[in-house]
Parts: structure tokens; C-alpha cells; sequence
């Protein structure tokens, strides 16, 4: 996974896009996978069938494209503590910016939300940041 391979991404990119709009077309609903999980955990909501169905896909997915050659990564550099604290912080900032990178990234911007938008670009900004600090000041 270290050499951009611009096809297989433009199709991904494609392939998010035409799936959030169709769920917000259909549905009326964001395709924001933090507020997705949320209301699938909560057993009083309605609408708890579709966000199983779209966890299902999500799940199911990589292996409908396996046949394609598109791979997940078989190795992650990174031990378990280190894995769970970065999940306990993807969760504390999906619930601080009020939402999860999909959620603003594709559907917001795609909406026009000024929030969204916003949120965005500190998404990236801090990435951009976090990668400077680990990749040449700390040496990793």
C-alpha cells in the first residue's frame, strides 16, 4: 500500500460517492459511519435494518473485490495498544467534531455544509501535522 495506484482509487472514490448519494436520495440519510453505528447499537431504532445492512457491506465489500485484485493490507505496523488507543481517539473526535471523517468529507462537503467543511480542513490540517511529527521528529 505504498504506491499510488490512481485507477483502483478514482473507482473507490467513485464508488463512495454514488453509494452516499443514493443512501441520501433513498433513504434521506447520511452516509457517516460514526452516526451509522451509533443508531445500529440503539435497539429502540427503527431504523436499526438498513445501518446492520450497511455494516454488512461494508464488511462484505473488500471480499467482493478481492476477485478484482483489490487487497486489504495483511500487516498492520503497530501493536494492540497502540491500535485501541487510536480507536479511543478516532471515537472521542468523532463525538468532539460532531461526526466522522466520512460523514463531513463526503456528504458534508458534498451538501455545502459550512460545518462540514470546516471540520474537513482540520481533519487535514491535523493530519498534516501528525505526520510531520512522527515521520521527522520523532524518526519513525
Amino acid at each position: 500500500m505504498t504506491e499510488f495506484t490512481p485507477w483502483t482509487a478514482l473507482a473507490g472514490g467513485a464508488v463512495l460517492g454514488i453509494s452516499a448519494l443514493i443512501l441520501l436520495l433513498l433513504n434521506g440519510r447520511i452516509a457517516g459511519i460514526s452516526g451509522i453505528v451509533s443508531g445500529a447499537m440503539d435497539v429502540s431504532d427503527p431504523n436499526a435494518k438498513w445501518r446492520w445492512m450497511f455494516i454488512a457491506g461494508l464488511i462484505i465489500g473488500p471480499l467482493l473485490a478481492a476477485p478484482f485484485g483489490t487487497y486489504l493490507p495483511e500487516q498492520i505496523d503497530a501493536g494492540w495498544p497502540l491500535i485501541i488507543a487510536g480507536g479511543l481517539l478516532v471515537g472521542a473526535g468523532t463525538r468532539l467534531g460532531s461526526g466522522c471523517t466520512s460523514g463531513h468529507g463526503i456528504c458534508g462537503i458534498g451538501r455545502l455544509s459550512p460545518r462540514s467543511i470546516v471540520a474537513t480542513v482540520t481533519f487535514m490540517l491535523v493530519a498534516v501535522v501528525v505526520v510531520f511529527i512522527v515521520r521527522h521528529l520523532t524518526g519513525a
